[in-house]
């Protein structure tokens, strides 16, 4: 009778327990510590993604931070986005908190950045070709600006990691109307990006 009651006040010791288990790690697992020495061969808890596996929400830029593939993103990239006025709004307060104080409110380069180093930022209405591929900034296609703004140019860096993909494809669109262009108007048949972040 004592180990009756005894089983009977253990079992409502935790609200939570279901009773008697058996072989509750097949449902509870532990949980693993991050820097505790399970015994790997390398001794490393913090386990190394297998080799080319890519992460969940991620896509692979096909281009790579070379002359090449800034010239084929800026024949083959072309905004993903379904443009609205909306969107180029968007776009433009984006411009404004990443993008302004260097190349200006409207992108003529006079941001509120005084440095020598960045006194030379081109306006993109300039039809001067001097630009790489000797082209002016108004003649700057979607690719090109998507991927100076992933990779950076000169005394540019990279945003890629300060500015989520969508977001840099609104500030794309926004660069366009400083460059005089209309991006609402873009042909439907343009080809699609092949991006990602």
């Amino acid at each position: 009778m004592a180990t009756i009651g005894t089983m009977f006040f253990v079992a409502c010791e935790d609200p939570q327990s279901p009773g008697v288990e058996y072989m509750p790690d097949m449902y509870r697992s532990p949980a693993i510590e991050v820097y505790v020495d399970y015994e790997f061969p390398d001794s490393s808890t913090a386990r190394k993604a297998p080799e080319n596996s890519i992460p969940r929400g991620y896509r692979p830029y096909a281009y790579p931070n070379t002359n090449e593939g800034y010239e084929m993103a800026g024949q083959q990239l072309s905004n993903p986005l379904m443009l609205t006025e909306k969107t180029i709004k968007e776009g433009q307060q984006l411009y404004t908190s990443f993008c302004a104080h260097c190349h200006g409110k409207k992108g003529l380069g006079k941001g509120s950045i005084q440095n020598a180093i960045y006194g030379a930022v081109p306006s993109y209405a300039d039809e001067t070709p001097n630009r790489r591929g000797n082209r002016s900034m108004s003649q700057l296609s979607e690719g090109h600006i998507y991927h100076t703004i992933l990779f950076g140019l000169n005394a540019m860096g990279p945003h890629s990691s300060l500015i989520r993909e969508n977001d840099r494809w609104k500030i794309v669109a926004y660069v366009q109307t400083l460059q005089g262009k209309d991006p609402l108007s873009k042909k439907e048949e343009a080809p699609k990006a092949e991006t990602a972040e």
